[in-house]
């Protein structure tokens, strides 16, 4: 099977990323290529959310794939965040701990709080 990835960069700040498929061995490097393009758009700290509710599968190489653009990100004080895993990959994260638990989230709506409590905590007066 073959992976799907489509984007779309909203803001200058916020991007999406929608993955389908698997993300394995034989997928990844097209993974990493086509992230290639759009993590220049947020070079300036800006969120970077990938939904994986159309990814049936990762291996270890999809979760190195993860891992390496989450740091890439992190470094340019930006973000990554997962959004609606198919349980047998949020079981995934789970076993191997790759990704913290406050950075996945079950549905547009948790997400969209999560960031709003976010800017709020930023905009507030000493935050």
């Amino acid at each position: 099977m073959t992976l799907i990835v489509r984007s779309e960069s909203p803001s200058p700040d916020r991007s999406t990323v929608w993955l389908e498929g698997r993300l394995d061995a034989a997928t990844y490097a097209a993974f990493d290529e086509a992230l290639r393009d759009v993590t220049p758009l947020l070079d300036n700290g800006g969120t970077l959310v990938i939904d994986l509710s159309g990814l049936e599968y990762i291996s270890s190489a999809g979760l190195r794939s993860l891992a390496q653009l989450r740091k890439q990100l992190h470094d340019r004080d930006g973000r990554t965040l997962l959004l609606n895993p198919q349980p047998q990959v949020k079981k995934v994260f789970d076993i191997v701990k790759a990704v913290p638990v406050a950075e996945v989230f079950a549905s547009v709506g948790e997400l969209d709080q999560y960031l709003d409590h976010m800017q709020r905590q930023m905009t507030a007066p000493g935050g």
